[in-house]
């Protein structure tokens, strides 16, 4: 079995721990406005911030006003990923048309087509880290980082053996040409706030 084939292999075995835990961390007293993934085994809870979630909409619309309201994107929705322990629950992720879940109610890592994360200082490192290479072991397209402390966008395309072999980086202020993408369109962010 290869890398990549032990990865796939180990999200299936992982489904059922990770609901085990999901379940206990809804009966926590988990304060409102906070969002909580397991990467790699490790629960990460972080506050959603105005900046975090203005960064979001301007992503979502253009998304919205592409593909129309019924397209299917969703945020902060536990999809797991490939690898160990992997609960993630993407800033933005949309859909291939027709996704369905799965028996057991989890949407498929197979279904998505884009994933877009928005940097927090505490959270950071997985963004660029340990998700983006489950984003790449999971053939996702499309993976756009926005990251308000460089005000800069980075943009991983063409997923091969685990990681990206294209990065584009663009400061806020420039437009995301991403017409050449699953997306196919152009992502302006001049209005992309800043921390």
């Amino acid at each position: 079995m290869t890398v990549l084939e032990d990865r796939i292999a180990m999200a299936d075995a992982n489904t059922e721990c990770l609901d085990a835990w999901f379940e206990r961390l809804e009966r926590m007293p988990v304060p409102e406005g906070f969002r909580v993934e397991i990467v790699g085994g490790n629960v990460h809870m972080t506050p959603q911030r105005d900046t975090h979630w203005a960064i979001i909409r301007r992503i979502v619309r253009p998304i919205e006003d592409r593909f129309g309201m019924d397209v299917l994107v969703l945020s902060d929705v536990r999809i797991d990923f490939p690898g160990h322990k992997n609960g993630f629950c993407p800033d933005v992720a949309k859909l291939r048309d027709g996704a369905k879940q799965n028996e057991t109610g989890h949407w498929r890592y197979e279904d998505v087509e884009f994933v877009a994360e928005v940097i927090s200082q505490g959270t950071a490192a997985n963004d660029y880290g340990p998700k983006k290479l489950a984003y790449a072991t999971a053939e996702v397209p499309l993976y756009l980082i926005a990251d308000p402390y460089q005000g800069r966008c980075h943009i991983f395309t063409h997923p091969k053996d685990g990681d990206y072999t294209t990065e584009t980086r663009v400061v806020f202020g420039e437009e995301l040409d991403l017409t050449d993408t699953v997306l196919g369109l152009t992502l302006p962010t001049a209005d992309f706030p800043r921390d």
